[in-house]
């Protein structure tokens, strides 16, 4: 069986050489000592498929947690379609044991196409874009003063007032939720600290970040508002555990969670708005894009304006 998994690895390593990324290993490394094991719990089916998945996703730099999640996946579409095709990214959300849409118990829906979602350091940037027009903003503000932290919420939040512009908090849900902002953003360590049903309850919107299969899938079981898919490029901002995904993975991140309002953020430049916007994404998060610019304002229109000529593009493809 060995063998064979591992001519099967190769044909996937090569025919989707497009999701390589983060550290991939060799054909050697990527041969675990309790592989048949997690096949085991895995599946009583198309074993050594799964062995093969298992082996592929390492050789193309997935995280650990993502192979067994990319196996079972393989396993499910196998079972559906009644054979294993290499060929075949999986995609489809019912192979993941994604439930179906519309949901009992999901978050407060927001556009499919949030168009231009800047990110932005505090209550003055919020208030500056809201004037120019940006749909959907995002204060990441950066405090360990609670008082400091409670008066640039609601500065923002009324900031907000009287413009189109949606605004998500990042991290500080008690404070969103009483200061009555749009919505909460969380990354995937404080979904899990999180009471995510009183944030629900409140009526809030919510974001989360994912980098990948496996948290994607932790984001999917709570039903939030939006996905936020990344880091797409590399970016100085932040250290970030997982390693730039590029556009071969976006792409195939998007077509899984096409059900979701899509977020595509991390070092998103002008020059690779299209590409990201061909992936069918309905939002872009910049952060430096904006607030790095001499003029910001101008910055914030040529953005949205490629944004929209990569959307038309799209569309003509089609």
């Amino acid at each position: 069986m060995h063998a064979h998994a591992d001519a099967l690895a190769r044909h996937i390593v090569q025919h989707h050489a497009h999701l390589r990324a983060g550290e991939a290993c060799t054909e050697a490394q990527a041969r675990h000592d309790d592989d048949e094991a997690l096949v085991a719990t895995l599946t009583r089916t198309h074993a050594e498929a799964a062995l093969a998945v298992l082996r592929a996703s390492r050789q193309l730099g997935f995280v650990e947690e993502d192979a067994p999640c990319l196996a079972r996946a393989w396993v499910a579409q196998s079972q559906r379609t009644g054979h294993f095709d290499a060929t075949h990214w999986p995609d489809d959300a019912q192979d993941f044991g994604l439930p179906a849409h519309p949901r009992a118990k999901a978050f407060a829906p927001c556009p499919r196409e949030l168009g231009l979602y800047a990110v932005l350091p505090d209550a003055a940037w919020v208030a500056r874009m809201a004037q120019a027009g940006v749909p959907t903003l995002q204060l990441r503000f950066k405090s360990d003063d609670p008082a400091a932290i409670e008066r640039e919420v609601e500065a923002a939040v009324r900031a907000v007032q009287g413009t189109p512009a949606r605004l998500f908090i990042n991290d500080h849900w008690r404070i969103a939720i009483d200061a009555g902002a749009y919505g909460v953003h969380l990354g995937q360590e404080d979904m899990a600290d999180a009471p995510l049903e009183r944030i629900r309850d409140a009526g809030l919107r919510l974001g989360l970040s994912t980098h990948g299969y496996a948290e994607m899938i932790r984001a999917d079981a709570v039903s939030p508002s939006y996905i936020a898919l990344g880091a797409v490029f590399p970016t100085t901002l932040k250290r970030m555990k997982t390693a730039p995904q590029g556009l071969g993975r976006l792409h195939a991140y998007a077509r899984l969670m096409r059900q979701h309002p899509l977020v595509a953020i991390g070092g998103i430049d002008p020059a690779r708005i299209a590409d990201v916007m061909h992936s069918g994404v309905g939002s872009i998060a910049v952060v430096r894009a904006i607030t790095a610019e001499a003029d910001p304002e101008r910055a914030a229109r040529t953005l949205q304006d490629l944004m929209r000529a990569g959307r038309e593009a799209s569309e003509n493809r089609l």
